[in-house]
């Protein structure tokens, strides 16, 4: 057995985030040494280059003595209580009073100077950070973005060091390891089943989720969704819901005519002014609206980005419309929850029918809830992937479906399908990782495929 030296950090995981808590413990001088599962990790020559006489282990940490360790810091995509971890993980450091095993973001609020924003959700937090971000910066506030999406958000400290803001998108991996956040607004925008895989079931996954509202000064949560409110104490709590809203409530109503974005009877912004579709989009509006306003920033300025703002790159994003039927990549629709979204903002404004192109890995997850809207809207699903044949099990009696070997298949398949007004929606409801390398490659494909066949000469070189 390996023993580590006493006074070590131990960091597990040599992915994105565990080279962040690399550079970042190598910037504050502490000792350390890297463990990862894996026999040979991607990279790890040049791990070794830029990060020279650093001890790496490779293989079970079964095997690593950690009795002495100072501390263990864990990659958000590994369990704490993994086999090596788990006793470790029920123990308290006496130095620091948390859990003995911590993740990234309990480093990042030991020397963060800023307030954070914090935004969580099994959906749409990457367009709200991504929305928050760019109404700090129409603000004039000097806010640096991160976390879970883009830039890690150790990686911040070294990037921003004088940022006046840290914006980070959460996941539960992350929060799960964060024994207190302290945001000054924290958001937890939807709960639906997804990762129950890693979390064993709905009450672990939104228990990880909640862990945002751990001394936060104010939260923004979905009226319509009671399991996001607060159960840890908050001094402020905002609401945004889909429908007329109630006092200082955020939600939709008719204004002169016009669908509003509105606080209250306050109206702030009529529906046709944004670029953004769905009614999954106007909710993410309004609950980036609902952290400016807690965070100080002006009207004005969030008005003008939610006017430009057309969303983020594989999320609902219309790549083409070929013979009258629309293409639209949702590849980041990567759980059930985040598919009935765009299934729902698109079946309200859909003149035909809608063609579903979802599969790939359902991380344990009820396909379920997918076939009642599915039987109102669809012509058709095509299914392909590691899980295809569950989703047929749960949507074979309410709607039309065929499995096909791969996305490339279900495309060919949908294009012969499809009629003038329809709509060919790729939101998978699954991971990528059984055919892809990441959800992106997968939109990727789909995009290419798709402007292949709208460009005649690019469809010849297909």
């Amino acid at each position: 057995m390996v023993r580590v030296a006493k006074g070590l950090t131990l960091v597990v995981g040599l992915g994105l985030s565990g080279r962040a808590i690399c550079r970042h413990l190598s910037r504050l001088n502490v000792p350390y040494m890297v463990a990862d599962t894996r026999a040979e990790p991607p990279g790890l020559d040049d791990f070794k280059a830029a990060h020279p006489g650093i001890e790496i282990h490779c293989g079970s940490l079964t095997s690593l003595n950690l009795r002495d360790v100072e501390e263990v810091v864990i990659s958000p995509g590994l369990d704490p209580r993994m086999p090596g971890l788990k006793e470790l993980a029920d123990q308290l450091n006496p130095r620091t009073g948390e859990p003995m095993v911590v993740g990234e973001i309990a480093l990042f609020m030991r020397a963060a100077n800023a307030p954070i924003a914090a935004i969580t959700g099994s959906n749409a937090k990457s367009t709200v950070t991504t929305l928050l971000g760019e109404m700090a910066a129409a603000a004039g506030i000097d806010a640096a973005v991160g976390g879970n999406l883009g830039t890690p958000a150790l990686d911040l400290l070294a990037s921003h060091p004088d940022a006046a803001l840290y914006i980070l998108e959460l996941s539960s991996f992350q929060l799960e390891t964060t024994p207190y956040l302290g945001a000054s607004c924290a958001a937890f925008l939807n709960l639906s089943e997804d990762h129950l895989d890693r979390h064993g079931d709905m009450h672990g996954y939104r228990t990880a989720k909640q862990r945002i509202f751990i001394g936060a000064e104010n939260a923004v949560v979905n009226a319509d969704d009671p399991l996001t409110w607060p159960e840890h104490p908050v001094e402020q709590v905002a609401y945004f819901t889909q429908a007329a809203p109630k006092e200082d409530e955020w939600g939709l109503a008719l204004h002169h005519d016009k669908l509003t974005l509105m606080q209250g009877s306050s109206p702030w912004l009529a529906i046709d002014e944004l670029k953004m579709t769905g009614q999954h989009n106007y909710l993410n509006a309004l609950a980036a609206l609902a952290m400016g306003q807690a965070l100080g920033f002006l009207a004005a300025p969030m008005c003008s980005v939610l006017r430009e703002f057309k969303g983020l790159e594989h999320r609902s994003e219309v790549i083409a419309q070929i013979n009258g039927v629309t293409w639209v990549n949702d590849t980041k629709g990567t759980n059930v929850g985040a598919t009935l979204a765009a299934i729902n903002g698109i079946a309200a404004t859909l003149e035909g029918r809608l063609i579903l192109l979802a599969g790939g890995v359902g991380k344990g997850a009820d396909f379920s809830p997918l076939a009642e809207p599915l039987s109102k809207c669809a012509r058709h699903v095509l299914l392909f992937g590691l899980d295809a044949p569950r989703l047929a099990d749960a949507l074979i009696a309410h709607v039309s479906i065929q499995q096909v070997e791969g996305l490339t298949q279900a495309m060919q398949a949908a294009f012969a399908l499809a009629q003038p007004g329809d709509c060919v929606l790729l939101s998978p409801a699954c991971a990528s990782l059984d055919q892809f390398a990441n959800y992106q490659q997968r939109g990727e494909v789909f995009r290419r495929w798709v402007q292949g066949k709208a460009s005649p000469t690019a469809g010849e070189a297909l």
